[in-house]
């Protein structure tokens, strides 16, 4: 029988796992999108679009569609789904992997302060500039919402929803971005701190670069910590080796 894997998806490495898993002879491949972007990234294989109901509906999905394996691929911060999936799978037996690309590290050149949340990322703010350049994606902006005096040009694939700060202006782009291309917008924005979660990965890192080549502080949200005896792997190779699919 041909092995069964379930993908919750969402991110670049999450596509490009369905790529590999899909050119294997013999291997069902399904990706879950949470369905908040409205034009996701191609996915090759099956798709789904939706919430599974916390664990227990989760749980219930695995052996419904005979999964043989899960795959937690979803966004670093996604902390509600990871927990949902390790107890799916403890309780089913699923054996499961969880998919992370590494985080960012500061250089020896790089102002960064290191956070907790955002309100601990917006509690910094006014003690470093009126001109903030926001890249914590559209669900996050109420911890900022109080800080009327600061301007801030928030960049999101899709428009965000209130509350907000009211002096704010929406960048709707979609990366991946060059250094001088983040270059540019900071100085055209005249940005005096940039505030990012770190989600790591190259898609969106030369927003970084581009701080340390203007000098900018950038305040860096640290990833929630992932669940009691779950581990993580960095890369597609690691999670086709975990699940004995490597190609030979």
């Amino acid at each position: 029988m041909s092995p069964h894997v379930l993908i919750l998806g969402g991110t670049t490495e999450a596509r490009e796992l369905a790529a590999a898993l899909t050119a294997l002879p013999g291997v069902r491949v399904t990706t879950s999108l949470a369905g908040r972007v409205t034009r996701p990234g191609t996915v090759t294989g099956d798709i789904r679009i939706g919430g599974f109901g916390g664990a227990d509906g989760l749980a219930a999905w695995l052996r419904e569609q005979r999964v043989d394996a899960l795959v937690d691929a979803t966004h670093p911060f996604a902390q509600a789904i990871t927990a949902h999936a390790a107890r799916a799978a403890a309780v089913t037996g699923v054996p499961a992997v969880v998919l992370r690309r590494p985080g960012w590290r500061p250089g020896p050149e790089d102002r960064w302060f290191q956070v907790g949340s955002l309100s601990e990322a917006a509690g910094l703010l006014p003690l470093l500039g009126p001109r903030v350049f926001l890249t914590t994606g559209r669900l996050g902006l109420a911890a900022f919402a109080h800080l009327t005096e600061l301007h801030f040009a928030v960049r999101s694939v899709e428009l965000p929803e209130p509350p907000m700060p009211p002096r704010t202006e929406v960048l709707l782009a979609r990366g991946p971005f060059t250094v001088d291309d983040e270059t540019t917008l900071l100085t055209t924005h005249c940005v005096d701190v940039v505030v990012t979660k770190d989600s790591g990965g190259a898609a969106t890192a030369a927003k970084l670069t581009a701080a340390r080549r203007l000098a900018l502080p950038v305040v860096v949200v640290r990833r929630p910590a992932l669940p009691a005896d779950v581990t993580a792997v960095p890369d597609v190779p690691a999670v086709l080796e975990r699940l004995g699919l490597s190609p030979r």
